[in-house]
């Protein structure tokens, strides 16, 4: 009951980017928004154009279905539905189910008087699909360079790119990405098991309080980040590992053509080895 009270100080219209008090109301708990009907516009012909292309295909089978990209000698105009049309207009629904949601964070932030890292930290998420379907095939000069819209079409489509530049994992930014996803999910290990063994005590006694937390990460590692410290580093971490994933792509290709092994080329080169 206390938290039902405490929502309904914050359930008032205003603080809407865009309509004014169009579809400014709650269904339960969920807000709406107008950019919450956005989203659900976009994703729903999103999914419907994606069924419809399954119906087109060869199979059912959840995992061989696939939405491909258009032919590379379409470059970037349209292609006929059946040829890559159709890839791009379901581009074109995901992107804009994304922002919207996006979007309707941003209003909730703004009626609960909070900051806007929630929604930000999307938009990195955002910007690392963006990259693959968007940016990328744009420097390359054709859709085509997408990926496709499948499970086992997509997983080919990951190796193919890695083989085109011999090995990817030399690619510097993706060493620096995959650093950041390891260090991340090793730091929520850290902190999640943490929290449990301060809030789950032994039998007989009590919760322990962040000070016990506190010294514990100081007689492990010599320094306690603190209560908010691990989950500004936890955000920082984490969206560290997705815009360095993107990087890693954009730049290959449209900045570097070789393999990526050859990049490193740099190093036997330095005097010192001479």
């Amino acid at each position: 009951m206390a938290l039902l009270s405490f929502e309904r100080k914050y359930r008032v219209r205003g603080g809407t980017l865009i309509g004014g008090d169009l579809f400014d109301f709650w269904v339960g708990p969920f807000y709406v928004g107008f950019f919450g009907v956005t989203t659900i516009f976009f994703a729903a012909l999103g999914t419907a154009l994606i069924l419809w292309g399954a119906s087109q295909g060869p199979t059912w089978n959840p995992w061989l279905i696939s939405i491909n990209p258009p032919d590379l000698k379409y470059g970037l105009g349209l292609a006929p539905m059946m040829e890559g049309g159709l890839w791009q207009i379901i581009t074109i629904c995901a992107v804009g189910s994304f922002v919207s949601w996006m979007l309707r964070e941003v209003e909730i932030c703004r009626k609960l008087g909070m900051g806007y890292h929630v929604p930000f930290a999307f938009g990195v998420a955002i910007f690392a699909y963006v990259t693959l379907v968007i940016f990328r095939p744009m420097l390359l000069g054709a859709w085509g360079h997408g990926f496709p819209y499948g499970i086992f079409s997509h997983l080919d489509w990951v190796s193919n790119v890695g083989y085109q530049f011999l090995h990817f994992h030399y690619n510097p930014a993706h060493m620096i990405a995959v650093s950041f996803f390891f260090t991340t999910t090793f730091a929520l290990a850290l902190h999640g098991s943490l929290i449990l063994s301060s809030a789950n005590p032994q039998k007989g006694e009590t919760v322990k309080s962040p000070e016990y937390e506190d010294t514990f990460f100081r007689d492990v590692l010599g320094y306690s980040v603190g209560e908010l410290g691990i989950h500004r580093l936890g955000l920082f971490l984490a969206l560290s590992a997705g815009f360095w994933s993107a990087v890693c792509i954009i730049i290959s290709g449209p900045f570097w053509t070789r393999g990526w092994p050859e990049w490193w080329t740099w190093w036997l080169n330095l005097p010192v080895w001479s």
